[in-house]
This record gives structure tokens, C-alpha cells and sequence, in this order.
């Protein structure tokens, strides 16, 4: 029996495009007056296994080591793919795949080498100017991400991260900045990228050092509240001074199913779901702490200091669309020693026997796409826009400089169906910015061989090649996928 073609319903101004980061793609890490951001500070670990569940943690020490040493061997994503330098010839390839849209990030520390200068850097603002308008004379609408795991380390050394209510002026401070010099320039905004993952890995999204304190998680928590803050100020602002502007909110939906029908297994499943990924949506999108969150701090002994002019903030200036990145699901259960471990986005996971995994062990769910894109519809009733979806493979450059990657364009075909039948469903989706169209340094491993793009930089784990971009026949492909506006038949 022949499986059901979802008709073309994609909206004609639908956005196609792609996303990077400036902490992996930018390089260029001591120029223009950039100063150290956390990833600056992440080794590369070369004998590590390709599957290891553990993930390398940043501690004061290895920051400190870090200032010290000038290595970008050893500091992969201080090179990057050198988008610094490069960034006409990248767009220019953007563009010719047809993108409507091209989401990158800001480095807070090109803006503020200190965090707290009196005025930015106007050697970085220029650079940034120079890639929007680039993007704009390609046709291509800028998407902006203010904060993407680049954690200005002068922040932590002198403020102690987000724990510090003053950050929450300082990010202001900065984003004024950023809505008055691209005022009528960029239209959509992104204010934290991936904000649940400030609970599980504070250090670049946070600033927050794990130093054995007692009041550990409630610091983390705390610091989250200052950011819910910051969000929902910037986003009033953004809307003064520019009432065209759109300011989103964004999670990795981390997707999860009971392990069994088992009662204690859903319920479980229920309860992991509302911290891991409706919390942080909550508070940005409904404008309110859930019932949940504070049972959650009651039970964990944190102790929240929060202001009814915080509280009043939050409510009345809550995001305009949420963004959100969708990679794989995982599966939970109330007797989890009954599940085996397998590598994940940030994490390690529990393995679900009826999906597939790509060479890093993560888990490849399209129906989970579509699942997904419902639940959250279906909870908030505002725009959504998949920022960022895709799977690291390991491509071989051959002698003829081609690349074929069959199975890129078999798993992007896959989720891009389920996006199609979940737009069918009724769900509002305005946008599609697929994760890493060029390879770049991988946020986790620091490594260059996981591979996402479709143009691969000649560009090894230790920096060796030409670094000359190739074209890989899925580049081919989502160029005409573009061009049929995701008529994937």
C-alpha cells in the first residue's frame, strides 16, 4: 500500500534557510578586539570516542588555562571556519541555494571586549554591519541571535556570570545597541539560544561555575530568572524602538516518550517534560512561573529571589514566536535502570529500540518532528520557527572534490515531510533555518569531522586543509527544494 504524499502546503513566504554561530564559525577569536568567551576555553580532545556519553565540562581551571595558552589546535572554535574573513564567499553560496533567511549570532564580546565598556566596539559593529548587509543584497533576511553559548569569560571573572542581577542591565545595555544600529535592518530577534540548556550546562549559557557550592542549582535557577527578566525587558525595547521587530524565545525541545504504558512511566514522562522544556516556554510565552516550576523549587530547597516588578515584567512582555531546535527524542522511565544510555544533544540519553542513530549516537526521529511541532503549537498558539534541525555525519571529500552524502538529504527529506504534515495539521510555522549549512566546529566535541553542512570546508580536527568550500550534492538538493518551496516529491 502506497504511503500518502502530503500535498506542497508550505506558505509562499515561507523562510528556508540556515543557521550558524559566531563561537563556531567566526574565528578570528584575539582580532577586532574580541576578548575570551567560553567555547574559546574548550579543548578539542583528540583520543576521545566518537560515542563517549560523558561531556567535557568547563571548570575555573581550565578557563584559567586557557588565558594563558594561544593555541587554536587545542581551542578549535578560537579558528573556527574563519567566517571572520570569509563571510562574502559563504553568503554569496548561501544565496545561491535560494535562502530566504540566514540565522547567526553576535558575539557579545566583539561588542563589549569588557562586558561593561562604556561604548561598543566599533570595529565589531562594523563587521556585523558588513554581514547583514551582505545578507540584505542577497536577498536573504537577517535573523539575529543576541546570546548563542558565547559567555563573555570577563563576565564571569567580574560579575560571577548570571547569578549577578547586574548582568540583566548589561544585556540590555547591549542589545540597545544592537536594535538602534540594525533598526530597519533585521526584523527578527532571538534573544538566548537554547535557554533550557542554561539548567544543564550553565557554564556557557550562564556564566555559572560548578564549584561544589551548596546553593548550586539554586544559583542556576536564579541566574535563569535574571535572563526570563532580560528576555522580556529586550523585548519591550525592541518593539519601542521598532515596532516591526519580532523577538523570539527558543529551546531544544528535548522530545520524550514513556519508556512503557505503564501509569508511573507516563507520569514520570510528564513531569520530566514540564522542567526539561515547558518551563522555560512557560515564563517567556504565557508570561507566569507554572504551578510545577514552583512545586519543583519547593522540593529541590530553592529559594528564588523574585520581585514583583520582575514578575510584572515577564507578563507583560512575552516573546512574539518560539523558536525551537529538534534533533532527536529520548524516552524516560519511573525504573530507568532498566534503559540503556546512548549519546544525545548536550547529554546522554536513554535509547529507544525502534529508532536508528547516526554516528555519534544520536537518535533520528522524523514522526517525532511532527509530534513535537503539535505539542507546542497546541500548548501556546504562536508562530513557530525551527531554528535548528539536522544530524552530524562524516563525509569524504573524493578526488574529484565532490562529496555525496545520501544520507543528509535522506534525513533532512524525512523531518522536511513531517514539517509538511504537521503545517497540514494546522500548525503555524514560519520558518525552517536547517543547522549548519557550511561545517563548522561542533559545539560539544569541538571537533570539525561532525559534519552538518551542505558545503564542506576542507578543514580538519587539528585546522590542516585548504579550507576552501565544496559544494556536496545536497547542497543540490535543498537549492531545489528551495526553489519548489519544500515540494520534497
Amino acid at each position: 500500500m502506497m504511503k500518502d504524499k502530503p500535498e506542497n502546503i508550505f506558505p509562499k513566504d515561507f523562510l528556508w534557510g540556515g543557521a550558524l554561530a559566531a563561537c563556531q564559525a567566526e574565528g578570528a577569536y584575539n582580532q577586532g578586539g574580541k576578548t575570551l568567551t567560553v567555547p574559546d576555553c574548550m579543548e578539542f580532545l583528540p583520543e576521545r570516542d566518537r560515542k563517549d556519553k560523558k561531556h567535557i565540562e568547563i571548570t575555573r581551571e581550565t578557563i584559567e588555562n586557557a588565558k594563558k595558552d594561544n593555541d587554536t589546535v587545542k581551542y578549535p572554535k578560537r579558528r573556527g571556519i574563519n567566517f571572520y574573513n570569509t563571510y562574502k564567499e559563504d553568503i554569496a553560496l548561501f544565496a545561491e541555494m535560494g535562502f530566504k533567511v540566514f540565522r547567526y549570532s553576535i558575539s557579545w564580546a566583539r561588542v563589549f571586549p569588557d562586558g561593561d565598556n562604556d561604548v561598543p566596539n566599533e570595529e565589531a559593529l562594523k563587521f556585523y554591519d558588513n554581514v547583514i548587509d551582505e545578507c540584505l543584497n542577497n536577498n536573504i533576511e537577517p535573523l539575529i541571535t543576541i546570546s548563542h553559548f558565547d559567555m563573555p569569560v570577563t563576565l564571569i571573572d567580574n560579575y560571577g556570570g548570571w547569578y549577578n542581577y547586574k548582568l540583566i542591565n548589561l544585556y540590555v545595555k547591549y542589545c540597545e545597541v544592537l536594535f538602534k544600529r540594525y533598526k530597519g535592518k533585521v526584523k527578527y530577534w532571538i534573544t538566548f539560544n537554547e535557554i533550557n540548556m542554561s539548567a544543564r550546562k550553565s557554564v556557557k549559557t550562564l556564566g555559572i561555575l560548578n564549584e561544589g557550592q551548596e546553593n548550586y542549582k539554586e544559583m542556576v535557577y536564579q541566574g535563569l530568572h535574571h535572563q526570563f527578566v532580560a528576555a522580556a525587558k529586550v523585548t519591550k525595547l525592541a518593539h519601542q524602538i521598532d515596532s516591526n521587530n519580532q523577538v523570539g524565545s527558543m529551546v531544544a525541545f528535548f522530545t520524550t516518550y514513556p519508556y512503557t504504558c505503564v501509569p508511573e512511566d507516563v507520569l514520570f514522562t510528564q513531569k520530566d517534560n514540564q522542567m526539561k522544556n515547558l518551563f522555560f516556554l512557560d515564563v517567556l510565552n504565557k508570561g507566569s512561573y507554572p504551578y510545577y516550576a514552583k512545586t519543583f523549587f519547593k522540593n529541590n530547597n530553592i529559594e528564588l529571589s523574585i520581585s514583583e516588578e520582575d514578575l510584572n515584567v515577564i507578563k507583560e512582555n512575552t516573546a512574539d514566536f518560539i523558536g525551537l531546535s529538534y534533533y532527536n527524542s529520548m524516552i524516560a522511565s519511573s525504573k530507568p535502570n532498566l534503559l540503556e544510555l546512548t549519546p544525545g544533544n548536550v547529554e546522554s540519553v536513554y535509547k529507544n529500540p525502534h529508532l536508528e542513530h547516526n554516528e555519534w549516537g544520536w537518535q533520528i526521529d522524523p514522526v517525532g518532528f511532527r509530534y513535537t511541532l503539535n505539542h507546542i503549537y497546541d500548548r501556546y498558539n504562536v508562530p513557530l520557527f525551527v531554528l535548528e534541525n539536522s544530524s552530524g555525519f562524516l563525509d569524504v571529500l573524493e578526488d574529484d572534490n565532490s562529496i555525496h552524502d545520501p544520507y543528509r538529504i535522506d534525513f533532512l527529506n524525512r523531518h522536511i515531510e513531517q514539517m509538511q504534515l504537521a503545517i497540514k495539521d494546522g500548525v503555524n510555522l514560519i520558518g525552517y533555518t536547517m543547522w549548519g549549512p557550511i561545517d563548522m566546529i561542533s559545539s560539544g566535541t569541538s571537533e570539525m569531522s561532525k559534519r552538518y553542512g551542505f558545503i564542506y570546508v576542507d578543514q580538519d580536527n587539528f585546522g590542516n586543509g585548504s579550507k576552501k568550500r565544496y559544494k556536496k550534492d545536497s547542497f543540490y538538493w535543498y537549492k531545489d527544494l528551495i526553489a519548489k518551496n519544500g515540494n520534497i516529491y
